[in-house]
């Protein structure tokens, strides 16, 4: 593969990334069964994918990578559910500010957690992402479907530190496909008892758009950002896909009339800054593979 392939493939990865919400907006059911068939079609896409890269997703696991993956899952699955109730909640646009607060929380946790020093550059971009999160809240009053929206966002976020986290310190050395359809397989079988019993009332459009969701936003978006780290370092795909965001407000304003706020606008700016400058603070990512997995959403 070239170069010029690599950052066509995480280009377009990044704006299946940024149609997540998209399809959060179109998909009626509730945000249970968006996530059951967002995995389950996920799962199928990903076995596809894998059989063209001739990579094997039911290899030797060891009983304690198999505790890891199903943790994640769990973590996945939360994640997910929690980001597509800040869509119905909040919009597209404030649910993926909100989930942009992750690295954020990934910084907190590190510190709090892990009893890793934070360093003065980590604390600016806490003070960033937090001045960000503020310009985006419509008001601070909890009756405000926006800021009950950006609740759920930040939530999100949460979970997805958490799982990154998990990964990087539990994961290392697993297949990032095989991780990603391990993960997607837990979360289906979590989803499952709460969403079962909405399947048969789920209309035939709905179906249609959960798998594009899940092959396409997820199989495929997973495929192309792993397959370009095989020619781009991780921190030139983080950058890319920091872009995210962007590519969220533009889909919710050209599609659904979702027109951000100026003072929305400044915060997301400030908010995607961060995360690029942060990208570019890092001289090595420790495992890429590790968390190119945890990347499915959003």
């Amino acid at each position: 593969m070239t170069r010029h392939r690599a950052l066509t493939y995480i280009h377009i990865a990044a704006v299946l990334f940024g149609l997540t919400g998209v399809f959060g907006e179109l998909i009626q059911a509730s945000a249970a069964v968006i996530t059951l068939g967002r995995a389950a079609f996920a799962v199928v896409s990903l076995g596809l994918f894998a059989r063209m890269r001739r990579k094997p997703l039911l290899g030797a696991l060891t009983p304690a990578q198999l505790f890891v993956l199903v943790v994640a899952g769990a973590l996945l699955a939360g994640h997910w559910v929690t980001f597509f109730i800040s869509v119905k909640v909040g919009g597209i646009a404030i649910a993926t500010l909100g989930f942009a607060s992750f690295p954020a929380f990934i910084t907190l946790f590190e510190g709090l957690i892990f009893r890793e020093r934070i360093r003065p550059a980590e604390w600016l971009l806490l003070g960033l992402v937090t001045a960000g999160l503020v310009l985006v809240t419509p008001s601070f009053d909890l009756a405000d479907q926006g800021t009950i929206g950006l609740a759920w966002g930040l939530l999100s976020g949460l979970s997805f530190a958490l799982l990154a986290l998990s990964n990087r310190r539990s994961a290392s050395g697993m297949d990032p496909m095989q991780v990603a359809c391990w993960q997607n397989l837990v979360v289906a079988l979590v989803m499952l008892p709460f969403a079962a019993g909405q399947l048969p009332a789920l209309p035939a459009l709905d179906l249609f758009w959960l798998a594009l969701l899940g092959i396409f936003c997820t199989g495929l978006s997973h495929y192309l950002f792993v397959s370009s780290l095989t020619r781009l370092n991780a921190r030139s795909a983080g950058l890319v896909i920091a872009l995210e965001p962007v590519y969220a407000i533009a889909f919710a304003w050209a599609l659904f009339s979702q027109q951000p706020t100026p003072r929305m606008m400044a915060g997301a700016a400030l908010i995607v800054a961060a995360i690029v400058w942060s990208g570019l603070r890092k001289q090595a990512p420790a495992a890429p593979p590790v968390q190119a997995p945890t990347k499915i959403q959003p």
